[in-house]
């Protein structure tokens, strides 16, 4: 009888390695390694993912597939903010691995529709396009991420993580008032560099000459 493919099996796969990372980091998981917690054989790992970068590609855009929907159902930035925290405090070990290196192609160049969900609310709010926010954003993105990462790695329960989790919500309130006074956001330092291009795909750049051909490929492969 001919073999049907396996519709779960790169779930499994994705789940294996995710659960490989919680133990160790990204060391922590070979291909061979993965398809022993997969429950397949190795060269059928191979058949869906070339390697380890390429797993970790589809667990990010998997993790940022999710956490858009998950924002894509609040209806004001406070709620998004509120469920972003949420999402990472419940999928804490797929939240690292989606910022693990997100400065930094490939993850630069990838999609980012949170980001972008996010961006677009703050102009909503302040006015003018989403791109002339990004500080805005960057500020925003530095509260929620470093006040989930604390929870995570500090282990905070009870009171002190619902106290972060309030703290960092009034945080980016009282930092929105602040950039829709006659002074603005924009403060100290340089201002906002052109080449600098967030949450643009391929275009993206951190302000330099950083390339984004490298694993577009795989992007568009994995891209729904």
């Amino acid at each position: 009888m001919p073999r049907h493919p396996d519709p779960d099996l790169e779930p499994r796969i994705l789940a294996a390695a995710l659960r490989l990372w919680a133990r160790g980091g990204e060391k922590a998981f070979t291909m061979r390694a993965v398809a022993r917690a997969a429950g397949t054989t190795t060269p059928t790992v191979y058949e869906r993912y070339r390697d380890r970068e390429d797993i970790l590609l589809a667990l990010r855009l998997q993790t940022r597939g999710e956490l858009f929907a998950a924002l894509s159902r609040t209806r004001t930035l406070r709620q998004a903010i509120a469920r972003y925290l949420q999402f990472a405090l419940e999928h804490a070990y797929a939240y690292e691995v989606l910022f693990d290196g997100t400065g930094q192609p490939p993850s630069l160049h990838e999609p980012w529709p949170s980001f972008n969900l996010l961006r677009e609310r703050i102009a909503q709010g302040l006015g003018g396009t989403p791109q002339q926010h990004n500080r805005v954003m960057l500020a925003v993105w530095s509260l929620m991420h470093g006040a989930a990462m604390l929870i995570i790695r500090g282990r905070f329960e009870g009171a002190l993580r619902t106290q972060t989790v309030h703290a960092c919500i009034d945080a980016v309130e009282s930092l929105l008032q602040a950039a829709s006074g006659p002074q603005g956001f924009d403060r100290s330092g340089p201002k906002w560099p052109a080449n600098l291009i967030l949450g643009e795909g391929r275009q993206s750049r951190i302000g330099n000459s950083v390339g984004g051909k490298k694993n577009r490929s795989r992007i568009k492969k994995l891209q729904p």
